[in-house]
Order: C-alpha cells, then structure tokens, then sequence
C-alpha cells in the first residue's frame, strides 16, 4: 500500500486500513489531555462524529491547562508527542518510517542560495496602512488608542507597538537573520521586512507563481532575501523552493549552515488535511534546526477563531459593553437566545469569570485547522519554557483569501462589525504583526508572565471578540446570515427573508437588532409595508440557523468522500490515496471550479416549506427553509392561501417553484386549482390584480384573512371541481 503513495509526512493508517484524519486528532487530543484530564481523554476517543464535536474538546485543552502552569505544559508536551509518535513520513523508495526519523536522515538533495537584493530605500518609521491611509506619528498613536477603547486589541498590544515607533533603528532587525516560512503567505511578514531593510529567508513551495510575486517583493524592499533553489541555469522562480513535507532534511542543512542568530517564523498554511500534515513537518523542522544550534528564536502567528483564556479586564469590559445594550437590543437578543435554544446571543463569559474562557472556534474552519493551529501553540508553550526567545502573537481576524473563498466565513466577517468585530485587510495585519514581531525580538519574547495562557494573551489583536458582548460563536451565527450575498439568482441561503430590497443591507436583521421589529417594504408575505417583529423572525431562525450554515460551511467538500477525487489531495496537483477527509472545513471544491452554491433545492428536504417571495415580484427569492415541525398545519394552510402575485402572466398561473411540503406519512397540501371560468374576481389576462377585488388592506391575519383576493376568500363556502388534498 505504501509503494503508491507519494513521498513525505503522511498521515498513520487506521484500523480500517484508512489514512483517517478523524483518527488522528482524537488520539492528539486525547494524548495532550491524558496526564491531566483522564475522563476528558477518554471523551475525545469516543467522540464518533469528529467534524462536530470537535468543539468542546478543543476548549477542554485549554480549560484543562489552567489549573496550573504545570497542567499547561503537561497538556502542550502531551499533545505534541502524541503527534510526533503517530504520524508517518514515506521515502521515495515507498517506505515508511516514523516522524522521529527525521533527526537524524541524510539531505535527498542539496540546495543552491540565491541572494536578491532590494533597490527601494529602507523606510525609517513606522507606518501602519490603514483604510487607505498610512498611518504614523501621531495618527497611528490615535488609532492605536481608538483600538483599545474600542476593545480591538489587548492594551498590551498597543504598548507594544508603541514601543517599536518610538525605536525606528529597530525596524531592520540588524544583526539577525530571519527564516519566513511561508513566504507567500498574505499576512507574512517577508514584505514588511524587506520593506524596512532586514536580512530574510523566504521558504515556499517551489511554484513560480509564489515566487514571482516574491521576487517582485524583495526587489522593490530595501532588504536583503536569501532563497533556496536548485542548481541550474533556468530561471530563478522556476527552481526556487522546496515543498516542506518532502525535503525536511535539506532544508534543515540549509537553514543550518548560515551564521549569526536565526529567527524560524512559521507562517505556513494548507487547506484541509494538508495543514495538519505542514504543521507536523515545520515541527519535526524545528527540532532537527535547535538541535543543531542553540540561537533559533521562534516566531508563530495564533488565529483569533480559537479559544483563549482572558484577562480580568476583557471579561469586564465584555459584561459592560452586555449591560448597556438598548432595551430593544436586549428584548430581541432574548427572543433569539430563547428562539435558537440558548445559541445565538449568549452573554460572553460568565459573571466574575478570571480568567475567561472566549471560544471563537468556528464549525467551518474544521478540526484539521483547529489541530494545525494548536500545533503552533503547543511549540511555542513548551519553547518558551525550555529558554527559547518566542514571538507568539494573536492576529486579527482578516480578509485573506483562504477565509474569502469559505462562504460561510465570508460571510460571517461581512456581518461581524455590527457586533464591535473589526475585520482586517491584509496589509494592516502583516504590518502590526510584523511589528509585534520586532518588539519579540527585542524584548526576548516579551514580559515573563506567571502562566502561558497570560504568554498567548499578551499582545493579542484580536479585532474583538475577547471583548464584544456575545460569545463570539453565539453572534457569527447570526452575522453570517446578516452579511451574506448570494452568488446567483435562487441561491441565497436563509438570508432572503431577513434583508432588505434588492439584497443589499440586512435591514430586517439590524432593524430587529435594534429596535425589535422591523418595518419591511413592499407587497408580500404581510402587506404592504407591515411590521416583521420576534416571532416572524424567530420560527426561520430557530428552525435553519445552523442547518443552513453547516451546509454552506460545507459546499465544496461534499463530493470529497474518501479524498480520491482528483486535485483535493494532500498536496497541491496529487491524489490523496485513501485519505478520509470527510471532516475537512475548507471549500477547495468551490474555489477550484468543482464545488457549487447551494440553492433551495439543495436545502429543502421532507417536512420543510421554502421560504417564499416577499416582495411581490413573482420572483424566486426563496433562501432557507422552515421546518414544518411544531407548525405544519399554521402553515401549510397559510401558504396555501398566499395572494397570487400582481405580475402574474396567465390566469391560474402559480407562484414560481413554491410548493408545500408536509411531514411523511400526513399527506399532500391543499392545492386548489385555479378558479373556475366566470368566478367573482377571477384575474385578468395578463398582470394586475383580479378585477373587482380590493387593494390588500393592512393589518389582518398575517397572509391569509383580508389580503386574500375575493375568489379565494370565497372557496370556503363552495367546492370547486378537481379540489386535491384536505383543509
């Protein structure tokens, strides 16, 4: 079986005869929680469906490590080795060998340095790019003040990068060398860097798409970037690179064999499975580099989608900001708390909570990002306590392309300002981030603090949500419903009945928000311009929230099954030889050409009603799904006394693709036929209302009652022939 596969770390086979990467994370987990949870351990191996319930056993790692700084390190060692022990690397003569052999294994090749040096002049201030601006001076100083009022970033933070602007000579970093890993990645550092005049090391795939844009970089910067190739005369962005998972040894010999301090910065990324696999290969890296020279400095770069425990202040700051909501606010974030069962609108921590616990795991980022991000986390705990100088920052939440190309993420960082989340662009993100970094540097890793989760929250930039008034899951939910677009007509999923005109601002979502009801124009579902108040919103959301977004989270992964299909292997271009990725949270699928928006035929399924037109257009705007329970019969004899839209073209001619669905084994819906020729009120051919019948009149009983034209109000005294169904 391991002649066929393709060389480099792979994942461990399973009982099945499966490269499971469900597998996988249930035993890390459960290794990491072993020596101090036992009974959380064991949970996590029970777990069945992993790609769910994943959640609460990522927030039992950290709440199990507050305990003590001993159970922190216990849980980061543990997760660690547990990982080292389990995962597999496959030569290219097809055998296969454990992870620790990398220590010690012979370069398959040997690597040519390429220095490219920059023709820009090195900048001598720092300047922050900010909404089109640069910012500096005392801009920046303001800016910086407004984030912490605002509670976008942890003061210490702002301290921080204050520090670095009152040291210009700092930005260049002289005398040390710095390895970026993932040299192109989006908010990485190597542009900044070289911006400022610092000596860099890019490592990347050896794809000249990366590396022409790199290149580009380094010639415009001031600084100096050394990078790896093969021999030959082609091209540099055609042999420059290597991919990670394959060539630890030589790369390992190449970073080895300059002088001076080295700072190892881990900024890669890989979608799905193949994360996990990156990071377990960067870390068989760092241990192969510190263990040849004693002067490697860490650097990492946390998620905010992860859980954190929190300072005193933030859960203050988060209880006050829950407090001094409006009355409104707080009528209709009760209705949809109790609506949603408890999981929309949720307070962020409990009352006096120190420290507290923020869970801003997000389902459609999925367990194999939660684990690759955790990796990084447990490396730079067990580091920074063995000595190490370590720069281990939280970003903030920003507009990259890995999370632009997840609809449901999209969507979500669309919705999140209204609920005090400031989404970044990539540019402010690799600039304050690389300065956290100097400051790093400098400051040998920062203040010593007592424990590591005071290590992580120290200089974070969290855009937020350690700080906004709702647990951070609890309000995504609902600004991934508030800030979704749909891609095309007939597509949008369970965000129609809760915008405005034209699909453009959320108007009944933020009206409901904010003053609990909402005044929704046009002719529809209630009138001409009537209040849509808590139980209209109440029943969709109750009913679709999470089945909705659990199915856009998973748009382009639906046809991944075992991982053969073409392209969605573990690395770019190769299969992924009977790899499960059932669980992968990333939409390679859709962002490839082979996924698909899902439409209200993909969500509707037995005992659900589609969502119907409101605006009396006739059109098809139907974008998620009421589920019929606990209110099959109030709606079914609604929507099947619905008003005929105004544009109707022919006489009898029906709502487009509506139709009513009932729970098996009840039967049809009414469906009335059209009326009969020479009914009172029958419509005209085409448009238009029927002749005779009154302008809809406001108030009444919501769709049926006096807006229902006379030809329908008048079935109730009379049979017409061909009647289907029961009423």
């Amino acid at each position: 079986m391991s002649g066929a596969e393709p060389a480099g770390v792979a994942f461990p086979v399973s009982a099945d005869g499966r490269r499971s990467t469900s597998a996988l994370g249930r035993a890390v987990v459960a290794g990491a929680l072993s020596r101090v949870d036992p009974a959380g351990a064991r949970a996590a191996e029970r777990e069945k469906n992993w790609r769910k319930g994943y959640l609460a056993h990522f927030r039992e790692l950290v709440e199990a490590g507050l305990a003590s700084r001993q159970a922190a390190l216990a849980v980061a060692s543990g997760g660690l080795e547990s990982l080292h022990r389990r995962m597999r690397f496959i030569g290219r003569d097809g055998q296969e060998a454990g992870l620790d052999t990398l220590a010690s294994a012979p370069a398959r090749i040997g690597l040519a340095t390429v220095t490219v040096t920059g023709t820009g002049t090195a900048e001598r201030e720092l300047s922050v790019p900010y909404h089109g601006e640069q910012l500096r001076g005392s801009a920046l100083q303001r800016r910086l003040e407004t984030w912490v009022t605002d509670g976008v970033i942890e003061p210490s933070c702002a301290d921080a990068v204050r520090t670095v602007a009152a040291h210009p000579d700092w930005l260049a970093v002289p005398g040390q060398t710095i390895a970026v890993l993932g040299a192109g990645a989006e908010v990485g550092p190597l542009p900044v860097l070289l911006s400022w005049g610092a000596r860099v090391m890019g490592v990347d795939l050896q794809r000249p798409v990366i590396w022409e844009r790199v290149l580009a970089e380094a010639r415009r910067g001031a600084g100096t970037l050394l990078v790896p190739a093969a021999a030959g005369d082609a091209d540099l962005a055609q042999r420059a690179g290597l991919d990670l998972t394959e060539d630890i040894p030589a790369m390992a010999d190449w970073l080895v064999g300059f002088g001076g301090p080295l700072v190892l910065g881990n900024y890669v990324y890989a979608d799905g499975a193949a994360n996990v696999l990156l990071s377990a290969a960067v870390d068989a890296l760092i241990l192969r580099v510190a263990a040849a020279r004693g002067d490697v400095a860490l650097a990492f770069l946390a998620t905010p989608t992860d859980v954190f425990a929190v300072p005193a202040d933030a859960v203050a700051q988060a209880a006050r900001a829950y407090a001094t909501r409006s009355p409104a606010a707080k009528l209709g974030g009760s209705s949809l708390r109790a609506a949603s069962g408890g999981r929309l609108m949720r307070p962020a921590y409990p009352p006096g909570a120190d420290p507290g616990i923020c869970d801003s795991l997000i389902p459609q980022q999925g367990p194999n990002y939660a684990l690759a991000k955790r990796v990084h986390r447990w490396r730079a705990t067990v580091a920074r306590d063995s000595g190490a100088c370590v720069s281990m920052n939280v970003a903030p939440p920003t507009r990259t392309r890995s999370v632009l190309k997840n609809r449901a993420l999209a969507a979500a960082y669309v919705g999140a300002p209204r609920f005090g989340v400031e989404v970044f662009e990539p540019a402010t993100t690799k600039t304050l981030m690389a300065a956290l970094l100097v400051h790093d540097l400098y400051t040998g890793g920062g203040p010593a603090q007592a424990h590591p989760w005071q290590d992580e929250a120290q200089a974070a930039a969290h855009g937020g949500l350690w700080r906004i008034a709702y647990a951070p899951r609890s309000a995504l939910t609902l600004a991934a419903l508030m800030g979704y677009r749909p891609g095309r007509p007939g597509s949008s999923v369970g965000r129609s009945a809760l915008v405005g005109r034209g699909g453009g601002q959320p108007a009944a979502v933020d009206g409901f928000l904010q003053r609990g009801s909402v005044r929704r124009p046009g002719r529809g579902l209630h009138g001409n311009g009537d209040q849509l108040g808590v139980r209209v919103l109440a029943q969709p959301l109750q009913h679709c929230l999470r089945r909705v977004l659990e199915r856009a989270g998973q748009a382009g992964q639906r046809e991944a099954g075992d991982g053969h299909d073409t392209g969605q292997g573990l690395r770019p271009g190769r299969g992924a030889a009977d790899v499960d990725q059932e669980e992968q949270g990333d939409q390679r699928g859709e962002a490839e050409g082979r996924g698909h928006q899902l439409g209200p035929e993909d969500l509707e399924g037995p005992g659900e009603h589609p969502v119907v037109p409101y605006e009396g257009r006739g059109g098809d705007q139907r974008g998620g799904v009421l589920v019929a329970r606990g209110f099959r019969s109030r709606a079914q004899g609604r929507l099947s006394r619905l008003p005929r839209p105004s544009s109707w073209p022919v006489p009898g001619a029906r709502w487009p693709r509506m139709r009513v669905r009932t729970a098996p084994r009840r039967g049809p819906a009414c469906a009335w036929p059209p009326p009969p020729a020479g009914w009172p009120g029958r419509p005209p051919a085409p448009g238009g209302r029927p002749a005779g019948s009154p302008e809809p009149a406001r108030g009444g009983r919501g769709p049926g009652g006096a807006h229902r034209p006379p030809w329908a109000r008048a079935r109730a005294q009379a049979a017409w022939p061909g009647r289907q169904g029961r009423c």
